[in-house]
C-alpha cells in the first residue's frame, strides 16, 4: 500500500516540476518581449495558454529521462538535494539535445543555441529542486518496514483489573 501512495507522490512531484520548468522556459524565451516597454500590456489569458503549452511540452519530452532519474534515486535511496539538482539539469540537457539535429558523419550537434541550452538546463535544475521538495526527500521510504507500535503505558497500581 505504501508503494501506491509513493507512486502518487512521484507523479504529483513530476507534474509540479514540469509546471515550474514550463514557466521558466516560457518566461526566459519571452523575456526579450517582456522587456520592450512599447508593447503595452500583455494579456494574462495568453500568458496562461503559453504556460500551459510549455507545461505540456516539458512534461512530454522529460518523462523518459526523468523516469530514469526517479528510478535510480528510488532504487538507491538517494535523498540529497544536489543529486536532484544535477539530475534535473541532465534531464533538461537531454530534452534540449533531443530537439537539436545530430550529424552522424561529424558526430556533432548542429544548431545548438547556447542561450536555449542554458535555459533548458537551468529549468531542469529548478525542476529537480521542486521534485526534491515534494517527493525526493523521502526517496525509497516505501521499502522501509513500518515502525513498531509502542506498548501502552502500565496501569496505575490501585486500578481495578481489566474485565474479560
Amino acid at each position: 500500500m505504501a508503494l501506491i501512495g509513493r507512486l502518487f507522490v512521484i507523479l504529483f512531484g513530476f507534474l509540479a516540476a514540469c509546471l515550474v520548468a514550463g514557466m521558466i522556459v516560457v518566461g526566459a524565451v519571452l523575456f526579450p518581449e517582456f522587456s520592450d516597454l512599447s508593447t503595452g500590456t500583455i494579456d494574462q489569458s495568453a500568458i496562461d495558454i503559453v504556460i500551459g503549452f510549455g507545461f505540456i511540452f516539458i512534461s512530454g519530452f522529460a518523462v523518459l529521462p526523468a523516469l530514469i532519474v526517479v528510478l535510480i534515486t528510488e532504487a538507491f535511496y538517494i535523498r540529497g538535494v544536489l543529486a536532484y539538482a544535477v539530475g534535473g539539469g541532465v534531464v533538461g540537457l537531454a530534452c534540449y539535445l533531443g530537439l537539436v539535429p545530430f550529424d552522424t558523419t561529424t558526430l556533432r550537434f548542429d544548431g545548438i543555441v547556447r542561450r536555449h541550452l542554458e535555459i533548458m538546463t537551468g529549468a531542469g535544475i529548478v525542476a529537480g529542486l521542486v521534485y526534491w521538495m515534494i517527493a525526493g526527500r523521502n526517496a525509497g521510504a516505501w521499502r522501509e518496514p513500518p515502525r513498531p507500535l509502542r506498548p501502552p503505558p502500565p496501569l496505575p497500581a490501585h486500578s481495578p483489573p481489566p474485565s474479560s
